[in-house]
């Protein structure tokens, strides 16, 4: 019989993988609690004490605890530790679903960002828009800019085709390669 695993490309050890060239580093990032907050986001911020509106595509996150916005009611929060609220509905109106396990979280940096954000999506990196949310590399994802990085949380099912695409694009930033 056919072995169809081989079609398939091997997941990365995320505790270690780091995809480096000259001028562009990728590594995931692990280890952060997220959190996705759907409803009234003021009675959120009220509730959690992070607040504002979460950043936009391409917007700068700042802190251990910050919000990317993903539409009018909906924020996905990342933190270092854990958040002392709980999951689920609340009764002032928004719900919180403990999604960690569910999004892989990748860190890019370098001279070369902008040539790989260009590979990844139209949309123009210096013009942040209101929604984190945008399609990235053919597939979902939230983006935005942290200490001078830029961070993409994906589907973890889409992680490694995502890692293989990067890999690719790396590859050809550094050669200066138009494929």
């Amino acid at each position: 019989m056919r072995d169809l695993a081989e079609k398939w490309s091997i997941t990365p050890d995320w505790q270690s993988a780091v995809i480096a060239t000259p001028d562009l580093a990728i590594r995931a990032v692990l280890d952060l609690n997220q959190l996705m907050v759907s409803g009234d986001l003021d009675a959120w911020t009220r509730a959690s004490s992070i607040g504002g509106t979460g950043v936009g595509a391409f917007g700068i996150a700042q802190g251990d605890r910050y919000a990317a916005r993903l539409a009018r009611d909906r924020l996905l929060v990342v933190s270092k530790s854990p958040l002392a609220i709980a999951t689920g509905w609340h009764a002032d109106g928004f719900a919180v679903t403990a999604i960690s396990a569910g999004l892989q979280i990748f860190e890019a940096e370098g001279m070369a960002l902008d040539a790989f954000i260009a590979r990844g999506t139209t949309l123009d990196p210096a013009k942040p828009s209101a929604s984190a949310a945008l399609s990235f590399a053919g597939i979902s994802a939230v983006v935005y800019r942290l200490d001078g990085k830029l961070r993409i949380h994906v589907d973890r099912g889409l992680a490694t085709y995502l890692w293989t695409l990067m890999e690719t694009a790396a590859s050809n930033i550094a050669t200066g390669s138009t494929d």
